[in-house]
């Protein structure tokens, strides 16, 4: 019988009412059984999560910097532990797995540092008639109680950008992680209780996404929600939240532009690959659009095509894997409708195409693509992408920006002036010039524009959005 995972709350694992099963998305064995929280069990967690605020608010900024070094630390020596971890709930490939991981070690790192450094400004009251003989300053204090929603595709580091943050800002937190991969959460109960983190701080409640999130964004304890996710279940929380603070990370169509001065190298290739294909696909700024000057296209599909198709499918525990399952069969068979109506339009396979069995979809390869179909004006979240050639820059940056979605593009250019264009132009959060728009490191502000969210995460600027500006004036 598989091992039954509980809630964490007020530092106690508490049993549930009920549990459900846990299946590997690559084997389909059931791993564990999860508890589903009620009404009752959230609203606990709340509370003990506002109960511990008194604790957290207090706390030094160097005890909360310790304590999320020695959670780093803690991670960092169970890389092969978390990694299986990883392989089984997610079918996350385990060197794609280990990078994660160190990822995530990085992220609390960065969390531990910026404890260290929140502070706020003096403001020049004598600027304005009557602000004579004042002095002014600013403070950041903790927003309170914060709700955090993540997915299943980063789930240690989507967490740690939520975690970390809040903890480096003196905020508790009730998690809610996605439903396939709790268990990559549940066991950082234990690493923070480890490294010191006051009961309460950190409660992890596992469950339905319309019993534990609805109840988070709606309940008037919670001061913020942060949630990354699909579009339409985070302007559903948006319009629920009221005044709350609310940071989303949603959906994303990502494209790369690659001018006609630049090289077609297997260097370049490769990272097309990376930023294509890694985890299956499923990450938010995956690439999935690609526009190729025409003069370099058909050496572009060629090379990527070989490319594409040295990548190893199969088993996520398997060191020579680079692709696995999708996380689950309605996502393959999704994959596999999208790709028949492109074909219906017009659209060519280059290589793919074909779902290998109800749980693998090989890397694919589309051109010929209508811009209005699916897998092209959608996010695939899966091995798919579009090639379309193009004549002039202003013809890519205007395909780019023919989207629901904005969260990063990338543009590899020779020519400053089409790079300084394209910066300029490019409707989305981040531009990466001479890279894929896959490209994040922990510390960068990172979010989007249009439908693919609103706020900003990378810890410094999360921590701004979990925190309240408070001005300090003294009359002398």
């Amino acid at each position: 019988m598989a091992e039954r995972k509980h809630l964490f709350i007020n530092g106690q694992w508490r049993e549930a009412g009920e549990y459900a099963p846990l299946y590997s998305p690559y084997s389909g064995e059931c791993i564990a059984e999860i508890a589903q929280a009620t009404e009752a069990d959230v609203d606990a967690a709340i509370q003990a999560a506002k109960e511990a605020g008194k604790i957290m608010a207090k706390m030094p900024a160097s005890q909360r910097a310790l304590i999320l070094e020695k959670a780093a630390k803690i991670i960092e020596e169970r890389t092969e532990e978390l990694a299986r971890i990883l392989a089984l709930e997610a079918a996350k490939p385990v060197r794609t797995g280990r990078t994660e991981i160190a990822r995530t070690v990085q992220t609390y790192k960065f969390a531990a540092e910026e404890a260290k450094r929140i502070h706020g400004e003096t403001v020049p009251l004598d600027a304005a008639p009557g602000g004579e003989n004042r002095i002014a300053y600013t403070t950041r204090k903790p927003i309170g109680v914060v709700g955090a929603i993540t997915p299943f595709n980063f789930p240690l580091n989507l967490v740690a950008h939520k975690l970390g943050p809040a903890f480096a800002a003196g905020n508790t937190v009730v998690l809610k992680p996605a439903s396939q991969t709790p268990l990559s959460s549940l066991i950082l109960a234990d690493i923070f209780k480890e490294a010191g983190l006051p009961d309460g701080a950190l409660n992890i409640v596992t469950g339905r996404g319309a019993v534990v999130g609805d109840q988070l964004v709606r309940d008037q304890r919670i001061a913020a929600i942060t949630f990354t996710g699909s579009p339409e279940v985070g302007i559903a929380m948006k319009n629920k939240a009221g005044l709350k603070r609310v940071t989303l990370e949603l959906g994303s169509n990502s494209a790369v532009i690659i001018d006609e001065n630049v090289e077609i190298t297997k260097a370049l290739i490769d990272r097309c690959v990376v930023g294509a294909f890694s985890f299956s696909g499923q990450v938010c700024i995956s690439l999935q659009r690609v526009y190729v000057h025409q003069s370099k296209y058909e050496t572009f599909v060629s090379m990527f095509k070989e490319a594409a198709e040295r990548q190893v499918v199969g088993d996520p525990l398997d060191e020579a894997t680079d692709m696995s399952a999708l996380i689950s069969q309605k996502d393959v068979a999704r994959m596999a409708s999208w790709v028949a109506s492109a074909r219906e339009r017009g659209a060519s396979t280059v290589t793919g195409g074909e779902q290998i069995s109800d749980r693998l979809y090989p890397p694919t390869i589309l051109v010929d693509v209508p811009s209005d179909v699916p897998v092209s004006c959608q996010e695939v979240f899966g091995p798919l992408v579009v090639v379309t050639p193009f004549a002039t820059i202003d013809e890519a940056i205007a395909a780019v920006n023919d989207s629901r979605f904005g969260l990063q593009a990338g543009i590899y250019t020779n020519d400053i002036h089409a790079a300084m264009k394209a910066a300029e132009e490019l409707e989305v959060g981040g531009v990466m010039i001479n890279d894929i728009p896959t490209f994040r490191v922990d510390n960068m502000p990172y979010g989007g524009v249009k439908d693919s969210g609103v706020g900003r995460e990378g810890i410094k600027y999360a921590v701004e959005e979990m925190t309240e500006l408070k001005l300090i004036a003294i009359k002398l």
